[in-house]
């Protein structure tokens, strides 16, 4: 059975060596479909990325009337801390909110001398909530806007919220069905260029294949080196496209890190490198082995 094994493994790598110019046409698409499927990955965990952070950057503001008395807002804060969507609250009183205000505005003369000039403190006291989930914002709304909140609360700034997590939502959605698109096709014209590959290859050796079933060769002597070269494009392919891959992020990384500073794209594409290698080898062998099986069973006849 080991003779049986390594002479198959001989025959697919000859199958692979005598058709050289097929070959690395082959791998050149698997390379193509690895690559986007790569780039899949990294867009993944960027977007992944990305949502997180802005999910916690984003909360709901509510700003209340200017003569809501603060034991009632104190009141209300400690209610909505019980909700199970509520993650944490935080209080900004009015003179808080003048501080702050000031502070961001202190290089401006036109807006303290302003201030100065008011007689009162123009600013609301506000509640600053965060949810668990951003699909739970809808539900924390919904409660302030109830008619019993309406005497003490002036506005709830839910929509502007809404608005940028649903369009950040979609924009992700977008480029990664997108993504995934494209991935799907080009593995699907890497199987047919495999697929003809072989079949060109069983071609130019069918009288060899002939005299072997003559001489009474078993059907997994005779397709087994077939399905070897077509694993053989699917190992090539994966590490080529790897190593592709690697400069290429290391030279978006900089532009990446920019718009995602929560996510060193260097450090997590190389601290994975083994489990994108494994991810790699395991698409371009399915890829390989899946083709050339179709092939032998459609052209081999057994």
């Amino acid at each position: 059975m080991a003779t049986t094994f390594f002479r198959i493994l001989k025959f697919g790598f000859q199958n692979f060596s005598r058709n050289a110019l097929l070959s690395a046409t082959t791998i050149s698409v698997l390379v193509l479909a690895l690559l986007v499927f790569n780039g899949l990955l990294v867009f993944g965990v960027a977007a992944n990325t990305a949502t997180a952070s802005l999910q916690d950057k984003i909360d709901i503001s509510v700003y209340f009337k200017s003569e809501a008395p603060e034991d009632q807002i104190l009141e209300l804060a400690r209610v909505m801390e019980k909700l199970p969507e509520v993650k944490a609250i935080e209080y900004v009183s009015q003179d808080k909110a003048l501080s702050i205000f000031k502070d961001q505005h202190k290089d401006d003369p036109t807006i303290q001398q302003a201030l100065e000039e008011l007689q009162s403190n123009p600013l609301l006291a506000s509640l600053n909530i965060k949810a668990r989930n951003p699909d739970q914002y809808a539900n924390i709304a919904e409660y302030l806007t109830t008619e019993n909140l309406s005497d003490i609360i002036d506005k709830v700034n839910y929509t502007q919220t809404r608005l940028a997590i649903e369009r950040l939502a979609r924009i992700i959605d977008t480029i990664r069905n997108t993504g995934l698109a494209v991935t799907i096709f080009l593995s699907l014209v890497a199987i047919l260029v495999t697929f003809n590959t072989i079949r060109l290859v069983i071609y130019s050796n069918r009288e060899e294949i002939g005299i072997m079933r003559l001489v009474g060769a078993a059907n997994k002597f005779i397709h087994g080196p077939y399905v070897v070269a077509g694993i053989i494009y699917g190992l090539l392919g994966g590490v080529i496209s790897l190593l592709i891959a690697s400069p290429i992020i290391i030279l978006a990384a900089p532009y990446a890190d920019v718009f995602i500073p929560e996510l060193s794209l260097t450090a997590y594409f190389f601290d994975r490198w083994p489990q994108f290698l494994t991810y790699n080898l395991a698409f371009g062998i399915l890829l390989g082995s899946i083709s050339a099986t179709i092939a032998v069973r459609r052209y081999l006849k057994i």
